[in-house]
């Protein structure tokens, strides 16, 4: 794991501990496919953020906002100085988006329930096409998310409209088989219509390849990205409690360092 990525994890534990509140598993799971969309991957720069041709990135997994945050911060979208009362009733940062809080962009949606940035996601590429806009649409969802009917819905939706221009990401960091077994989830969507991939969600290289490869050739795309909850740190990753905590003072000092020595 290179030095930028460490610095990102960091920056997800502070705005944790800062506001007392975040899935710290999730954010790091997804952390390496964030940035490989905003560092190249993706139409999209701080300039071009409200561009009606720029390349959309909708979090469907709400949970992993604090990765995003992380990310726009690091492209100087957001200012990190303007975090310092995160959570607190009068900020506009929060753990789940609120899109109406954020005129200059960088937040696509709404995020809170599960189930629903798919569809939204759908609607923007059907929307692009409409407009005949340049834009791809990418949605990250987690793979839990996919017990929810309105993903399946979205994928008929997409797969029927040939929304060539979208890019469904799936976190697959295995949080599905603790609710149901999910089954093979590329022949799933295959059959439902997609153009599947699937990826070491922590290669960023991989990630990188995989996007650049993508065409628009009548079918909307899958991407599986094989991922761990907490990759990047040995406490978050080995115990379950973290799956909804945030850290104390000592605990910060604690995990930063394991993200440093990982």
């Amino acid at each position: 794991m290179d030095k930028k990525l460490r610095q990102l994890r960091k920056e997800c534990l502070r705005l944790s501990h800062i506001c007392q509140d975040g899935n710290l598993q999730s954010a790091f799971s997804c952390m390496e496919i964030i940035w490989s969309l905003y560092n190249g991957a993706m139409n999209w720069c701080p300039e071009k953020a409200l561009d009606e041709n720029r390349d959309y990135l909708v979090i469907s997994k709400g949970q992993a906002t604090l990765a995003l945050y992380a990310v726009l911060i690091e492209k100087k979208l957001f200012d990190r100085n303007d975090f310092a009362d995160m959570g607190s009733f009068h900020s506009r940062y929060c753990i789940q988006t609120d899109p109406t809080k954020f005129p200059e962009g960088g937040i696509e949606n709404a995020a809170g329930s599960l189930g629903h940035g798919l569809p939204f996601a759908a609607g923007l590429a059907m929307s692009a096409k409409i407009k005949h806009t340049a834009s791809m649409i990418y949605v990250l969802t987690g793979d839990g998310e996919f017990c929810e009917g309105t993903m399946w819905e979205a994928c008929l939706f997409a797969a029927g409209k040939h929304l060539d221009n979208l890019c469904v990401i799936i976190d697959d960091n295995h949080s599905a088989g603790a609710m149901v077994n999910m089954g093979d989830m590329r022949l799933k969507l295959e059959a439902f219509g997609f153009e599947v991939f699937e990826v070491d969600g922590h290669n960023e290289e991989f990630l990188a390849e995989t996007f650049a490869g993508l065409q628009k050739n009548g079918k909307p795309k899958a991407v599986i990205a094989d991922t761990v909850r907490g990759y990047g740190s040995r406490t978050l990753t080995d115990e379950s409690i973290w799956f909804h905590k945030a850290p104390n003072a000592e605990e910060f000092v604690m995990l930063c360092k394991e993200v440093d020595e990982f």
